[in-house]
């Protein structure tokens, strides 16, 4: 295994208009695993389940192979799942939901999970990439043809999320795999982020080399855009 040293640090604001914080991340660089979860479901419900997902994953064993890392973390989601679902149910809300993003590596290795449209971004000499695909009404609408990137970003139906922990009896997360290279930068982020800040700015920030500057830069970029929802940013820089 390609040994890789993680630089990494995590920032989380409530923004502007909202009066409660639903947005929870994880920031276990010394166990190579990171989180960002944004909570829907309103004040005691979005902040409960976005809670719970991080805390469970924090209380996750040290594991060394990235596949059994990968495989506990969707267990430990599915049982989340299950217990938000039951706990919906117990309450008589209508929903109870959170988005989740996950990053786990191992040496060179890494795997990006998730369900919903917080996001992972990867920069890479430069270039900002994003490498997880928003489970939401407005990106079915761009893939298919019918909304810009610019058009989705003010939608009024931009909140619509297709999956998320909580939504379904069954919670699928997408994963991509992933080979690091020394000086990749990667972002996990809620959606305040990424509909305040334009990419290209997102990737100017992502470019300076302390992680803790980087996320309290981005979350202020999206302060001064008048954060209308919760912003949160993980940043992990790779080092060799």
């Amino acid at each position: 295994m390609t040994d890789m040293h993680y630089k990494a640090a995590s920032y989380s604001h409530v923004g502007m208009v909202r009066k409660i914080n639903e947005d929870a991340c994880l920031e276990l660089t010394w166990d190579g695993l990171w989180a960002v979860a944004d909570g829907m479901g309103g004040h005691a419900a979005g902040d409960y389940v976005s809670s719970l997902a991080v805390d469970s994953l924090r209380q996750l064993p040290i594991i060394h192979g990235l596949g059994d890392v990968a495989q506990a973390v969707r267990d430990t989601l599915a049982r989340v799942n299950g217990s938000v679902r039951a706990e919906t149910s117990r309450r008589g809300v209508a929903m109870m939901g959170s988005t989740v993003v996950v990053l786990a590596a191992r040496g060179a290795q890494a795997i990006g999970l998730w369900a919903g449209d917080s996001r992972l971004y990867r920069l890479r000499d430069g270039k900002l990439e994003r490498l997880s695909h928003d489970h939401s009404y407005v990106q079915e609408l761009q893939d298919s043809g019918l909304l810009s990137e610019a058009e989705a970003r003010v939608h009024p139906r931009g909140n619509i999320v297709t999956r998320a922990i909580g939504v379904e009896d069954h919670l699928e997360l997408q994963a991509v795999d992933l080979q690091v290279a020394p000086g990749d930068t990667y972002l996990l982020c809620s959606d305040g982020l990424n509909k305040t800040a334009e990419d290209h700015e997102i990737a100017d920030v992502l470019g300076h080399a302390d992680p803790y500057q980087v996320v309290r830069s981005l979350v202020h970029l999206g302060l001064t855009r008048g954060a209308p929802d919760n912003i949160t940013a993980v940043v992990v820089k790779a080092n060799p």
